[in-house]
């Protein structure tokens, strides 16, 4: 279950912000295997002067398309599966219109006890979902 935020300059359509976030969707269904409805996404427009992100020294120079994406979940992906679900962000993303240079992606882990869908209860640790991975 990623939780996933994704942070952009204003200014773009609703229907490239949709195109996005199917992207988005859609690679965490081909590398993570989540289901379909196992969607929950952020998304929060910025003034250009709300986001820096520079090049961390690479060499190339972001433009104003730039997207971060921020996904959220639970421990247990090997490396190789972060760095796939990298590289199919880019693919996803460049045909919804997001250049790879524009792409910035982090990722965060945690464990079952770290999410509640409703109620105020802890449905991974309660038994009423299975643990991703288990």
């Amino acid at each position: 279950m990623p939780l996933v935020r994704i942070d952009m300059i204003r200014g773009r359509s609703p229907e490239n912000i949709r195109a996005i976030t199917d992207a988005v969707q859609q690679s965490l269904i081909d590398v993570l295997k989540i289901p379909e409805r196992d969607r929950f996404q952020i998304v929060t427009q910025h003034d250009p002067d709300e986001i820096t992100a520079l090049d961390a020294g690479l060499g190339f120079t972001r433009t104003p398309g730039t997207v971060i994406v921020h996904i959220f979940t639970q421990r247990g992906r090997s490396t190789k599966d972060k760095q796939l679900v990298y590289r199919t962000l880019a693919k996803h993303l460049t045909e919804a219109g997001v250049d790879g240079k524009d792409l910035f992606v982090s990722y965060f882990e945690n464990g079952p006890e770290d999410w509640s869908f409703a109620d105020g209860r802890a449905q991974y640790v309660e038994g009423d979902l299975p643990v991703p991975g288990r």
